[in-house]
């Protein structure tokens, strides 16, 4: 698996996922969809965002004729990779959301293997347990109850909001959902999205300024 420096990762963690993409569409153009969409949401934003390498899985939550293999299957990977994870969890259940695919125990668990945070396609449950244990979690929402929870599926590819994520991709979640960062450009983004908002507070200084006009906004973008 492709790695960056850790400190570019750390560096990532230091500006907000609007900012990041900005700064990739600087560097790779548009249109770009390097991003979820509205239905992944942040679940504890007190938590604060996440940076990491995705760890995928697929699982169903109340199907009981859906196949599935050993959770320690999961659970090893976690415990043998070496840098921040995030977990990314696709419900590929014939009801996706019916119920939820993560909880205080399993947030416990994550967070003991090393775990930044976890990223559901479907729905979680025990918020205040959860929040205790540290994790943030970005789902579709919360429910009470989970069915029966087969692992089908670990490493590969998932979905998440519409993103196609792939295990080892280079993920930031915040308030406004997730941005992936292509490991290769990783670096660059981290200088771009600097310079990104360096301009962006000028703009703004100059919006609350005595000498804005529309005129001298025209004129300025001119």
């Amino acid at each position: 698996m492709t790695r960056t420096d850790p400190a570019i990762v750390e560096a990532l963690s230091q500006f907000d996922s609007p900012t990041l993409f900005n700064a990739l569409a600087e560097i790779t153009g548009l249109p770009n969809e390097e991003y979820t969409d509205h239905t992944i949401r942040c679940l504890l934003p007190d938590l604060g965002p996440a940076v990491g390498y995705a760890v995928t899985a697929e699982v169903t939550t109340n199907d009981p004729d859906s196949p599935g293999i050993p959770w320690t299957d999961y659970y090893e990977g976690l415990e043998a990779f070496d840098g921040p994870m995030v977990t990314v969890l696709q419900d590929v259940d014939s009801r996706p959301g019916r119920g939820a695919c993560i909880g205080d125990g399993m947030a416990a668990l994550h967070k003991r293997l090393g775990v930044a945070g976890a990223i559901v396609h479907g729905t979680a449950r025990d918020l205040p347990g959860i929040r205790r244990f540290g994790l943030p979690v970005w789902a579709w929402g919360a429910v009470p109850g989970h069915g029966v929870f087969h692992l089908v599926r670990c490493g590969g590819s998932v979905t998440a909001g519409q993103l196609r994520i792939q295990a080892g991709d280079l993920l930031m979640a915040d308030l406004d959902g997730c941005v992936r960062i292509p490991v290769k450009d990783a670096e660059e983004v981290v200088k771009v999205a600097g310079e990104v908002r360096e301009m962006e507070a000028g703009i703004h200084a100059f919006y609350s300024s005595p000498d804005f006009t529309v005129a001298e906004m025209k004129k300025r973008k001119g």
